[in-house]
Formats: structure tokens, C-alpha cells, sequence
């Protein structure tokens, strides 16, 4: 049997354990798919560098091009990063009819559509399920597992570096800078961490998230987002003595094909199962309308996992050759995209104030809360020893998000009202 010949695009973390899994278990990818999966050439940045994985030197190249257009070549797995030139190579080899498989989140949340398109218009393939949540296969699960189902709401922990510092600051009193140094000696993030503890990592993801479950074209300025660089020992604090965890949850709900998407530190009830997914592991919990809830858990990143959902998408279009079915089963949005106003987007908050320490305050706090309709389900007043102020920290009602926006508003002109500490959504 003819074998199907692949060209990788990257030979980092990620593209290593590809090597691996794809030619230490020859034996199990042949029973499924029927003949040999072969890497014939691996992109490299510097061919004389030693590798931990061995590739003979006839099988590496610098040059991209060596790939992109070598007619035996059947898939390109890119596993290189970044947008360019990542979206040159990738649309060129569709040109030429080859399929592709990536771990791209960046590209695809940015330029999905057009590859998708392009892909389409070639009758090929675009498997993308590492792009999000590492080795949980949430992609094919949203695309296959809920054909039958309406999705109402996805919401997830999409990013492990966030979630390791989150972690770590309420298990061990940590502050945001000790972890973060602490996270970055490890390597769980970048020298540069901004992607990832400002929320663009996760809102990425959960722009290509959106896109699948609710079938219209979603994207990154489409997701409202707010990082963890300002979460405090305190706010973690307070979350626990009123039974709550902070994590970094991208959220996106439809009603009514009206559709919202964020990313933000959220307390989530101790009680839910999001509240204990501690570490670099992630976890996603979809609500369809047939099934219910249903959460799906495991590692968000890291050589194996991630390179599992590669190839197990290498897999599937190598079956697809076989069946002659490749490009017939691309997920293309349908849907018109409509975004609620912030008059439609409704949820808990939890607010941490430090005000005037004196009779009257709390008083006028409230009648703020009436005259803008949201009604608070808990308040929490006591004397900061580390301060000369009061600390009043409230949990509301559901409310939307313009009521809060205008209860934050007047708080900014309120004179007994010296600072505002933090706002956080509140989920389960």
C-alpha cells in the first residue's frame, strides 16, 4: 500500500512529540488508516543544531519551499507558530492541493475564515484541534459530538499558565509577581508573558470556541477581555470566605442566536467543578439544550498532549484520502453573526471597595445599587488594619452589563467612595 507522505513544518516542542508518536506507533496508525504514515521532511530553523530527536540530515531542510511544493508531499503538519509565515505557507500548499493539520490558535482565530475558504475551494482538509485546550478534544467534540444538539454556553479555563498562577496564589498566599517569576523560571510562561496573563491567549481561543458551537464567524475583537495582572492576594481572599475560587474563564453564551464572548478573572462557586481544575490543566463545560452540562478536562499543553491531537487530526485525514471524502466534512459558519449590547449581557459581579470610614457610607452605596436596578445578593463591611479606610466588598444579583458600567460610574463620582478595588463576574 502506497504509504501517505508528510511534510512538518516545525521541529520545536510540539512538532518533536509528532515525530515520535508518528513513528513509534506505526503498528497502531496502519491498522486504522491502512498504510504507512511516513515524515519525508521536516522544516528546521538551523540544520547543524543537535536535536533530542534524532531525524536523518536527508530528511531536514531550512527551507520551507522544499515542502510546500513537493508533489509527493499528501499533508503538511504545521507546527511552526505565529502568523507569518506560517498563513503564506499554509495557503500555498492548499493551492496545491495538500491537507493540512495545525496547532495554530493564532492563525486560526485571525485568518480561520480565509483558510477555511481556501480549503474548501481546494477540496481539502484543515484539522485544527490542538489550537485549543492542548490533548482534550474539544474541537471535533463541538463539531461532531453536538451536530445533533443546540450549544448555549461554553465556558472554560483555555489557558494553563493563568491558571497555574491562579492557582498558586490562592493555595499558597502567593502574590501575582512571586508566581509569575516562579511560572516563567518554570516555563509554564513566556519571558514575555502578556498573551498569556492579559487574556489574549484565551480569548483566541475562545473566538475559534464561539465559532463551532454557535456556527457563526466570531472574532478576536469580538471577545471582551480582561487579564489576571491585577487580581490581588486580597480579591482571592474574599473570593474564598464567601466560597468562591478566581479563575480566568473564557465565557461565550447564545440566546436567542444573540451571541456574547469574554474572557475575564471570574469567581466560580466552589461547588462547580471549573472551581477545582488547579495547575496548567484545562478545562472546557458546554451546555447544549438536548444534553445538558457536560466538562471536558485534561492537560492544555505540553509536548505529548498536544502532539496527540495532532495526530490523531493527521489521522482523520488520512482516513478521509482513503474514503475520497477530504474537504466534505469543513466546518463553515453559516450563521449571521449578532453580538448582545451590554443592556443583553447579564451576569453576578463582585465588587471590593475602599471607602470613608464612617456612618452614612454604606447607605449611599446601596441607593447607587437601586437607582441603577441591581439588587445585591450579599455585603461584607469591616476596618482594614493596613489602611486608614473602610472595606466594603459586595456580590449582586444577575445584572447587566450597562447597569454595572453605570453603578461604577456614579461610584467614580461618589466622594466617600476612595478607590475601586476590583469587579469580578461571578459564575455558579
Amino acid at each position: 500500500m502506497k504509504p501517505i507522505k508528510v511534510g512538518l513544518l516545525g521541529m520545536g516542542t510540539v512538532g518533536t512529540g509528532v515525530l515520535r508518536i508518528v513513528e513509534g506507533h506505526q503498528d497502531d496508525l496502519q491498522k486504522q488508516v491502512g498504510s504507512l504514515i511516513r515524515i519525508e521532511k521536516v522544516l528546521v530553523q538551523d540544520k547543524s543544531k543537535s536535536r533530542r530527536y534524532p531525524v536523518e540530515e536527508g530528511r531536514i531542510t531550512d527551507n520551507a519551499w522544499d515542502i510546500v511544493d513537493d508533489p509527493a508531499i499528501d499533508v503538511i503538519v504545521e507546527v511552526m507558530g505565529g502568523i507569518e509565515p506560517a498563513k503564506t505557507y499554509m495557503l500555498a500548499a492548499l493551492e496545491k492541493g495538500k491537507h493540512i493539520v495545525t496547532a495554530n490558535k493564532d492563525l486560526m482565530a485571525l485568518h480561520g475564515a480565509e483558510i477555511l475558504a481556501k480549503a474548501a475551494e481546494k477540496h481539502c482538509d484543515v484539522f485544527y484541534e490542538a489550537s485549543v485546550a492542548g490533548g482534550i478534544p474539544i474541537i471535533r467534540t463541538l463539531i461532531e459530538g453536538f451536530s445533533s444538539d443546540r450549544i448555549t454556553k461554553i465556558m472554560g479555563i483555555v489557558n494553563g499558565t493563568t491558571n497555574y498562577i491562579l492557582t498558586k496564589m490562592s493555595q499558597e498566599g502567593a502574590s501575582y509577581v512571586d508566581v509569575l517569576k516562579e511560572a516563567q523560571e518554570l516555563g509554564y510562561a513566556e519571558s514575555d508573558p502578556t498573551s498569556d496573563v492579559e487574556g489574549l491567549d484565551a480569548a483566541r481561543k475562545m473566538a475559534i470556541l464561539g465559532t463551532l458551537g454557535f456556527h457563526a464567524s466570531l472574532s478576536l475583537d469580538d471577545v471582551q477581555v480582561k487579564g489576571i495582572s491585577q487580581v490581588s492576594k486580597e480579591d482571592i481572599l474574599y473570593g474564598k470566605s464567601l466560597g468562591y475560587e478566581i479563575k480566568l474563564l473564557g465565557i461565550a453564551e447564545r440566546q436567542d442566536d444573540m451571541i456574547s464572548v469574554g474572557v475575564q478573572p471570574t469567581l466560580v462557586k466552589k461547588s462547580h467543578p471549573l472551581a477545582s481544575v488547579n495547575g496548567v490543566f484545562n478545562a472546557v463545560y458546554v451546555y447544549g439544550e438536548a444534553v445538558g452540562e457536560t466538562m471536558f478536562y485534561g492537560p492544555g499543553a505540553g509536548e505529548m498532549p498536544t502532539a496527540t491531537s495532532v495526530v490523531a487530526d493527521l489521522v482523520a485525514v488520512v482516513k478521509n484520502l482513503k474514503l475520497g471524502v477530504n474537504g466534505r466534512t469543513m466546518f463553515v459558519p453559516y450563521k449571521e453573526k449578532k453580538l448582545k449590547t451590554a443592556e443583553q449581557i447579564a451576569s453576578k459581579y463582585f465588587v471590593r471597595l475602599h471607602v470613608e470610614d464612617k456612618a452614612g457610607v454604606l447607605a449611599k452605596i446601596t441607593q447607587v445599587f437601586a437607582e441603577c436596578d441591581v439588587s445585591l445578593e450579599s455585603v461584607v463591611q469591616q476596618p482594614n488594619k493596613a489602611i486608614t479606610e473602610a472595606e466594603i466588598v459586595i456580590v449582586t444579583h444577575d445584572a447587566s452589563m450597562a447597569s454595572m458600567n453605570r453603578v461604577l460610574a456614579e461610584f467614580e463620582s461618589l466622594s466617600v467612595i476612595k478607590s475601586i478595588k476590583s469587579v469580578y463576574r461571578v459564575e455558579g
